[in-house]
């Protein structure tokens, strides 16, 4: 008895090639890139607002404070236009949101600022600047949601 001959011969697993896994980058690219472009924006305008308003020694350092604060309220109304009202594009979130916002809000730099201060002798300080920006952010981005919530509620009943 004779087995049917095959025009296909299969190889054994450690001659066949391995396949072609598609790239990491492929169709991230973009978004890398517009991540990129807008930590630089945001990170040049968290830089230019330290130079405009240093902070000395053992002060409270209000520039990061502020810039905290801000960036998180702007955060929260942005988060409420894209998911709520604007179709966005899909690089508008990277860009904005991680890049932007996130290179602008320097929380890195808050806990160097905390180090600094207890570094320096000012614990105190030190622990009013913690507490003061962990609340003053969640309250900037629930206060930036409400508000823009009642705002698109406002001009949808008119």
């Amino acid at each position: 008895m004779t087995t049917p001959h095959s025009d296909t011969v299969d190889e054994p697993a450690e001659l066949r090639a391995p396949a072609r896994r598609p790239s990491v980058w492929r169709g991230q690219g973009a978004a890398v890139v517009a991540v990129s472009v807008g930590g630089a924006i945001g990170a040049s305008a968290r830089y230019g607002a330290s130079l405009l308003w240093p902070t000395h020694t053992g002060g409270f350092p209000l520039t990061t404070f502020w810039v905290n604060v801000v960036g998180c309220f702007v955060i929260g109304a942005f988060m409420v236009v894209i998911t709520e009202v604007w179709a966005a594009h899909r690089l508008v979130r990277p860009f904005f949101g991680t890049g932007v916002l996130g290179g602008f809000t320097t929380f890195s730099t808050y806990a160097v600022d905390i180090q600094r201060l207890v570094d320096t002798g000012h614990p105190r300080t030190a622990l009013a600047y913690l507490a003061a920006t962990l609340v003053a952010a969640l309250a900037a981005v629930w206060l930036a949601v409400t508000a823009a919530r009642r705002v698109l509620a406002w001009r949808r009943r008119r």
